[in-house]
């Protein structure tokens, strides 16, 4: 099943003065039933607005969007999502156990099952020796906890998240991950827009990537970083220096050190060139491991091709 679908959805934010900015700018895309989906774009690009649409928080210009197989617009497939917004405020006042039975009530959840619920909660994001504090006195990385808790009060099929990893330390956004991970085991989708691109490395099972509210990429990220080698690393030894001077002048950077050679290639061709060097002698090769261009210089790299030809 396609837990959202979403075809030319746009929206576009009309001013007094001056030109009308269109945040989403015909978006189409569908995610399927149980996956992890990393939403990604710069400031700016349309993330948080294209959630607030599915949500029901904003109204779309125009285009459609159906949640669980219903069109967003309709109340039914509210229940079953969950909702973190990127600046999450929730009455101060309250503590956290009151908060969740708060949220829980709002739902119709009977008191018993609310109960185990929120207990449950509080261990899966680990505030159980606060729950009984009052929010006011919590710090950024708590609120976001409690935010994901409240999130998930409902047992939704669907979270929906907006920066979820903001504002924690790196104890905090494992933690987060480990939740995002065992909620895709329970069978849960999960959509989540970020900035912090090494951890959607780690948890994502395809990433969108959005620039002025277009949808340029959108893919696993086999299929997005697939063939884009930076440069493949040459670890050799028992080298003469002979064979060393001929591989030293077909390498980006050579590096003698320990009685080893660590070599930087930076083309296939130059390693087929020094393998033909080095069978020709004694040398021994430990190993040769390609270097994969990352998602953070995929994206920079989008994110800098869009820019410069925006000026042109």
């Amino acid at each position: 099943m396609i837990s959202v679908k979403i075809e030319e959805l746009t929206k576009i934010y009309k001013r007094l003065f001056g030109k009308a900015l269109k945040a989403v700018d015909h978006l189409t895309l569908s995610i399927e039933e149980g996956e992890i989906f990393g939403f990604l774009g710069p400031n700016g690009a349309g993330k948080t607005t294209t959630l607030k649409m599915l949500t029901g928080l904003l109204y779309p210009t125009s285009g459609k969007a159906w949640i669980l197989e219903k069109e967003i617009k309709e109340i039914e497939p509210k229940k079953k999502i969950g909702f973190l917004p990127e600046h999450p405020s929730f009455y101060q006042h309250l503590s956290a156990r009151e908060l969740l039975h708060f949220y829980g009530a709002i739902f119709g959840i009977e008191n018993g099952k609310r109960k185990k619920k929120i207990e449950s909660l509080f261990a899966l994001v680990g505030l159980e020796d606060v729950a009984d504090q009052r929010i006011h006195s919590y710090s950024k990385g708590m609120i976001q906890r409690i935010g994901i808790a409240q999130s998930l009060i409902n047992d939704p099929e669907l979270v929906i998240l907006d920066e979820p990893l903001s504002g924690l330390d790196p104890i905090g956004r494992k933690d987060v991950k480990d939740i995002l991970l065992s909620l895709r085991e329970e069978g849960k989708t999960v959509f989540f827009s970020t900035h912090i691109l090494p951890d959607v490395e780690k948890i994502c099972d395809r990433v969108g990537i959005l620039i002025d509210g277009k949808l340029v990429k959108v893919g696993s990220l086999n299929e997005l970083l697939k063939e884009e080698i930076k440069t493949i690393d040459i670890t050799l030894s028992e080298i003469d220096e002979q064979i060393l001077s001929e591989v030293r002048s077909l390498s980006a950077e050579c590096i003698v050190k320990d009685r080893k050679v660590f070599l930087t290639i930076d083309s296939t061709k130059k390693v087929e060139q020094i393998q033909r060097v080095i069978c020709r002698s004694n040398c021994r090769i430990i190993s040769i491991i390609p270097q994969l261009k990352t998602l953070e210089e995929y994206f920079s790299h989008l994110v800098t091709h869009k820019d410069n030809k925006n000026r042109k």
